[in-house]
């Protein structure tokens, strides 16, 4: 499916490049016109691929437009003056590549836009060739935008939404089997759920973007995920009648989810499922009285079937989101990355990022140095065709030495490859124009397809023949034009490397391994806050801040993994392992918001003293997410899962149960909370197995079990 969708957008390159680039030739016939009509429209139709509904799409290929008329104007006023030009182009630079941390249309558009400021401002000309380039740029960013609008729009979305349907289907269909059926069908949804993660994982960035439909299409992997957990475990158990409801509920929101992410028009029944999820609730405090302190199948059960609910009802929401059906309000996501619209949420992430541990930080200062650099350089040295040196620079600028180094290497063969081919072509055509003409469009497709299907240094070198065809249709020049391409991007190709070992070389890698651990350990702050907060009378001050702080901290991170999805340095992760992880941690995050929440169910003073036999669960737990980030760090074992307060769970169960018994409505409501809340707990110890199982990929082997084995 990826290889049909790159064919059709190489296809409308194709078709609409060539045709763009004659009218300007051959009708208009202004070389600035014709050289900016090409290469703007190779930014429109290769470097630029807006998501989203039509409207949006429009929205934003507009703003696309308004922008490159700005950055051409810009550079072309620059373009005569080396010292202006290089700091232009460092300005520019850094303020297009950290826009991308704001909004996935800013990311989508970054390449596209520094093209369209570098190419003018290393082609000296006065500011009265400014009106001949701009309408070089209208006749491309008009046609341009049309075709992406009109032909073969992209339909990457509603293929992602079809693939989560279907995984969606065979985990309705596990919630649905029958006992003897429960185990391969168990095999058939785990299957399917993770072929859908990797293919979210398939691409080089992750299918996020500005919207919160956007957000949410890309949060199911993850929710679907960590809902076929708990299905999992209740393989073998007995569900009473109460478990019975609450699962079927749960799998007609599910169901009313694929019908959404189908193209259709149902909507979910969350009050449904709340309802029945609420006498699963009173069914448990109902058996309290009855059940053993510690391991009564019948609690264990109930409870889990309250966390897959939940899990369920986290899936539907996210369904509806994105797909613009009835959710609701207040929960979920965290959109304050991607709506780019509030001031609040614009300042927060800007705040953020104002750290040399943000990786879109790390990489704007390193683009921008390394772009001024190309610049004044090419223009210093008054080089032929100057802006190859910078195209040479911010193709295979990555985040660390190891990957620029290994980027320069593919790329200086590919563009020698498409320098052999390209300089044959014109050899064999010689000064026939109308066979260049002929030979063009192919040489677009190949440019444009190669990247996405093929690989890299098939991307240069057709991308090289492309622009030897290009010249000699404008000035023929013969095969010379390849060589002075080889000659100028390997001068661009010396200064990434350069920057690279000089700004941050180990790269996102790194970043990555800091961000894990301190994103399980802010994590980890706010679930002990908010248990103290919630059931122990804790100071709500404190867990504002480990809120804030935990928030930071994944944001950081999802920013850092990202990045490190579209390095290109070899590594021994394994990248659905770093994903499992990144998403673990937002797990933890979200047990501390459902904390918190139990906070609003009664009064925290009436369960302090009961709340107290969480503390040693809760140093545990604590204890056990900071050491696996100091393991992932420090390339060490992890420990086993930690070893559960059996005491305190004894004790907090006992008073559970002497609340249950006194039969009032608030002793009820009491006993509830602490059941809850030792469950959020159990679930955070369970997910250290599944943690630490995914951590071997980035840590070496597990220490030897028998020291803390859970119990």
């Amino acid at each position: 499916m990826a290889n049909i969708d790159a064919l059709k957008s190489a296809a409308r390159a194709a078709i609409v490049m060539p045709g763009v680039f004659a009218f300007a030739e051959l009708v208009i016939g202004n070389a600035q016109t014709s050289l900016f009509s090409a290469f703007g429209s190779f930014a429109v139709l290769v470097l630029v691929e807006f998501g989203g509904l039509p409207r949006r799409r429009l929205v934003a290929y507009l703003a696309f437009t308004a922008v490159g008329a700005v950055l051409i104007t810009t550079g072309t006023l620059c373009s005569r003056n080396a010292w202006l030009a290089a700091g232009a182009t460092a300005v520019v630079g850094f303020a297009t590549l950290f826009s991308g941390a704001f909004s996935g249309y800013f990311a989508a558009a970054s390449t596209g836009a520094i093209l369209l400021f570098v190419l003018p401002a290393n082609i000296p000309a006065p500011s009265s060739a400014i009106p001949d380039r701009l309408l070089g740029w209208a006749l491309a960013a008009g046609v341009g935008t049309a075709a992406s609008l009109l032909l073969w729009p992209p339909r990457r979305r509603a293929n992602l939404r079809r693939a989560v349907a279907g995984a969606m289907r065979t985990v309705v269909a596990l919630i649905e089997a029958e006992p003897a059926q429960r185990g391969e069908q168990a095999v058939k949804a785990r299957a399917s759920v993770d072929a859908l993660a990797r293919r979210f994982l398939g691409s080089q960035h992750r299918p996020t973007g500005p919207t919160e439909a956007t957000a949410a299409l890309a949060s199911l992997p993850d929710e679907l995920d960590w809902l076929l957990t708990f299905l999992d475990d209740t393989a073998d158990d007995v569900p009473s009648a109460e478990d019975v409801e609450a699962l079927s509920a749960a799998a007609a929101v599910l169901r009313a989810s694929i019908d959404r992410l189908e193209g259709g028009s149902a909507q979910a029944d969350f009050e449904q499922l709340e309802r029945t999820r609420r006498d699963v609730a009173r069914a448990l405090v109902r058996r309290l009285p009855e059940g053993s302190a510690l391991a009564d199948p019948a609690l264990e059960q109930s409870s889990r079937v309250r966390a897959a609910t939940y899990a369920a009802r986290q899936v539907g929401i996210y369904a509806m989101r994105a797909t613009n059906g009835n959710a609701p309000r207040g929960e979920g996501i965290d959109v304050a990355a991607s709506t780019g619209g509030a001031v609040d949420a614009a300042e927060q992430f800007a705040v953020e990022h104002a750290s040399l541990r943000s990786v879109w930080l790390q990489n704007s200062v390193r683009g921008a140095v390394a772009l001024a650099a190309a610049v004044f350089i090419a223009q210093r040295a008054g080089l032929q065709h100057a802006f190859w040196v910078v195209l040479g620079t911010l193709s295979v600028l990555r985040s660390n030495a190891l990957g620029t180094g290994w980027t320069i290497l593919t790329a200086l063969g590919g563009t020698a490859a498409g320098v052999v081919a390209g300089s044959l072509v014109v050899i064999a055509i010689g000064t026939h124009h109308a066979i260049l003409w002929v030979a063009l469009p192919f040489a677009v497709l190949l440019a444009a397809y190669a990247p996405r299907a093929i690989s890299f240094a098939a991307g240069q070198a057709g991308f090289t023949v492309v622009l030897i065809v290009l010249f000699n249709l404008i000035q023929p020049v013969g095969w010379k034009v390849g060589v002075v391409r080889v000659e100028d991007v390997a001068i661009g190709f010396a200064i990434s490397l350069g920057v690279g070992l000089m700004f941050w070389p180990r790269g996102a890698g790194a970043v990555l391994r800091e961000d894990l651990a301190n994103a399980f350990a802010r994590g980890a702050d706010y679930v002990a806050a908010a248990a103290r907060e919630s059931v122990m009378l804790g100071d709500a001050g404190e867990t504002q801040r480990a809120a804030q702080a935990a928030d930071t901290a994944g944001h950081r991170l999802e920013d850092a993994f990202r990045q490190y999805l579209v390095e290109r340095s070899a590594t021994r992760w394994n990248v659905e392992d770093v994903a499992a992880l990144v998403s673990s941690t937002a797990r933890v995050r979200r047990a501390a918001e459902s904390l918190l929440a139990l906070r609003a169910m009664m009064d925290p003073a009436r369960l302090d003293r009961c709340g107290e036999n969480l503390d040693g669960e809760l140093n545990a737990l604590h204890a056990w997410y900071v050491s696996l980030g100091w393991a992932i760090v420090n390339n060490r074992p992890v420990a086993p899962p930690h070893l559960r307060d059996g005491e305190g769970r004894r004790r907090l169960f006992e008073c559970a149960r002497k609340a249950a018994s006194r039969g009032d409505k608030p002793s009820k409501q009491e006993a509830l909370i602490l059941v809850l809340a030792a469950q959020h707990l159990e679930n955070l110890r369970r997910l250290e197995a599944h943690v630490a199982a995914h951590a071997t990929s980035v840590t070496p082997a597990r220490a030897p079990a028998g020291h803390g084995q859970a119990s």
